[in-house]
């Protein structure tokens, strides 16, 4: 299978072109490489002989629409993306552009090359659009996201993920466009930038720095393991069906807060710090960020039982692994610079 990446230098994407290859697909791989996004994140399969990089904005339409074209793609898979909430508070314009007119172009490419397929290479393509359950708003104590939620975007970036998705719908609905859709929980794993809650807080601890909390850290997060997601992806684009849409969460609820004691509890026993002191007095409460959602939670069972998808990582399992691969890595990780994540406190 060809298929068409964008975002494949980024955290999530980086993670599917890897599975992708393994799998024996021609990727071609559409990434403008702006703060977040690296090749190096491809490591081993940067090389790959089924593996081909472009530097491209999303936005530009002459050049998607040649990569289209030159390609020839069997099935997309859009996760290019500005995706941290408070860079969206402090600057909504880029998401705007990005995340709502970036994914207009990719969708409309995409539907023009479609267009001209034969019926049989037509039937068979599949567009594949990553989204967030931060497009449904905030739950309280009790009650699951599902895929007939309402969306109630409360943030920029919410607000632009839910525009997308309006977007690709509306493809599907007026034009039979083969369209898929992902509602995704919260990501960890490897190779995730250092601007979201777990790898900042690795970071900030190895620095010695405060460990920044929004308000109490009573806001809960459902965390889904990178690789589980990726599985997930391969089964919407092999088996998902045009015009659904999917939640995939890894079912494991955690505060905030109670997530960073936990991470603070396995740096003190991986790398303790001089003098034995616990990493968890670096804790430091600092303002809320301004229409934090209180809960997120995914129900899964639409995927479950539709395409047989099942998170298959213990959390404890994962977050280990998640762990020891940013230690393994800290001399990359402490280069990173400080006028990139200056003033981010990266908020779950």
């Amino acid at each position: 299978m060809r298929v068409l990446v964008t975002g494949g230098a980024g955290f999530i994407g980086s993670h599917a072109v890897r599975r992708l290859l393994d799998e024996g697909c021609d990727v071609l791989n559409i990434d403008k490489l702006t703060y977040a996004g690296s090749l190096d994140n491809l490591e081993g399969h940067r090389n790959h002989p089924k593996h081909r990089f472009e530097q491209v904005d999303i936005c530009d339409i002459n050049k998607i629409r040649a990569l289209f074209a030159d390609f020839q793609p069997q099935a997309v898979l859009h996760m290019a993306a500005e995706s941290h909430v408070d860079r969206s508070i402090d600057g909504p314009q880029v998401f705007i552009q990005t995340n709502i007119v970036g994914t207009h172009t990719v969708v409309k490419a995409a539907h023009d090359f479609w267009q001209g397929l034969p019926e049989v290479e037509k039937g068979a393509f599949r567009f594949v659009h990553l989204s967030t359950d931060e497009v449904f708003g905030a739950l309280r104590e009790e009650g699951f996201f599902t895929e007939q939620t309402p969306y109630q975007p409360n943030s920029p970036y919410a607000a632009s993920k839910a525009s997308s998705y309006l977007l690709v719908r509306s493809y599907s609905k007026t034009y039979k466009f083969p369209a898929i859709i992902i509602n995704a929980s919260n990501n960890y794993g490897t190779h995730q930038y250092p601007e979201k809650l777990i790898p900042l807080m690795i970071l900030s601890a190895l620095e010695e720095k405060p460990l920044p909390v929004y308000g109490e850290g009573k806001q809960v997060r459902d965390w889904l393991f990178v690789e589980d997601h990726i599985n997930g992806l391969w089964a919407a684009l092999t088996k998902g069906k045009p015009g659904e849409s999917y939640c995939i969460g890894g079912g494991y609820e955690i505060r905030n807060l109670d997530l960073v004691h936990k991470l603070c509890a396995i740096l003190d026993e991986k790398q303790p710090r001089a003098g034995g002191k616990p990493y968890a007095e670096l804790i430091t409460f600092v303002k809320d960020l301004p229409g934090h959602d209180f809960r997120y939670a995914t129900d899964t069972a639409k995927i479950k039982r539709d395409l047989g998808w099942t998170p298959k990582t213990k959390f404890d399992d994962g977050f280990a692994k998640t762990i020891a691969w940013y230690l393994a890595g800290q001399e990359r990780l402490l280069k990173i610079p400080a006028r990139v994540r200056q003033g981010k406190v990266g908020a779950a």
